[in-house]
């Protein structure tokens, strides 16, 4: 396992991290037990993954708190998260306190490492800066938290609206960004701003439904095509990225697309989330090997180019 340091944090981490949400939610959303979602984080630490991201809207940070229970804690980087809403209304900063504290406890730590407001859109950001951020900020005096993150919510924000404007403030150490083979804006509109910041990242949808089901991937192609976003002459509409298999040297799309955003400059942390052992080996391979094929690589750049618009979900 390949590891680097998470931007001003100073922490050393894998460069693959176990992501305990999605659509699967370690198998917790698609009939797995919680003994099966445990021994996927045990099994993570074994393959030399230290950073773990759950969330208290996952549903697993138990699961979580008891797959790490037999590892030293300062082995585990463990990053969570909280959104501004609550109960069908903006979360008052108390409850945004006993929240945070919530999760301390389901995860069985004194300390989490990284804390991450959740999913802020654009109009939430204010009220997550200026009533939240308070919050946490005084739970890291008091050692409970070490580092402070935000995340944007990629579906509804494919264009990162949100991160754009909180990168203007300086108050965050981590950003969580949405980055794939179809939606790179991250690169010019993000990325460009953390490393210049040296702010740590963390990437999620590396591989989600299109980038997985060739079927899903036909149709999203098929759309950009007809926005003017893709050049169909530039594509196989029945195939659209086999060249990555061919000329990429890639052994399947998700490993193309995992290996894409490992080395993608500015990323440090690529979020990998599955609810099997084997699924979950496969994908550590892929962000183990080395980069695509330039040629392939800079296809991809340039088929994509205009694209801000579609998550890959």
């Amino acid at each position: 396992m390949d590891y680097t340091t998470l931007g001003r944090t100073g922490l050393r981490v894998s460069r693959m991290g176990l992501g305990c949400g999605g659509p699967s939610r370690l198998g917790l959303k698609t009939g797995g037990s919680e003994g099966d979602a445990e021994a996927v984080v045990r099994e993570a630490l074994a393959l030399g993954v230290n950073f773990i991201d759950t969330a208290e809207a996952y549903g697993t940070e138990e699961v979580v708190g008891r797959g790490i229970r037999d590892t030293p804690r300062d082995q585990v980087v463990l990053s969570t998260k909280a959104g501004v809403h609550w109960q069908d209304r903006r979360s008052t900063a108390a409850e945004f306190r006993e929240r945070i504290e919530a999760s301390l406890r389901r995860l069985g730590t004194d300390t989490i490492d990284i804390f991450h407001l959740h999913g802020v859109s654009l109009d939430e950001y204010e009220y997550a800066r200026d009533e939240l951020l308070p919050v946490v900020r005084k739970m890291r005096e008091q050692g409970n938290i070490r580092f402070i993150g935000i995340t944007e919510a990629f579906g509804p924000d494919p264009g990162h609206k949100m991160l754009v404007q909180a990168l203007k403030d300086s108050c965050w150490d981590v950003v969580m960004v949405g980055f794939n083979v179809l939606n790179q804006s991250a690169r010019e509109r993000v990325l460009a701003a953390t490393q210049e910041q040296n702010i740590g990242t963390l990437c999620m949808f590396a591989v989600r439904r299109a980038l997985s089901r060739p079927e899903t991937l036909r149709t999203v192609m098929m759309d950009l095509v007809s926005q003017g976003l893709v050049d169909a002459a530039a594509i196989d509409p029945e195939d659209p990225l086999g060249f990555l298999l061919s000329d990429g040297g890639a052994e399947s799309l998700p490993d193309a697309a995992y290996r894409f955003c490992r080395w993608e400059p500015g990323l440090d942390v690529i979020l990998s989330g599955t609810s099997k052992i084997a699924h979950l080996r496969e994908n550590a391979a892929s962000l183990e090997r080395p980069a695509l094929e330039s040629a392939a690589a800079d296809r991809l750049r340039n088929l994509f180019a205009r694209v801000d618009t579609v998550s890959g979900n």
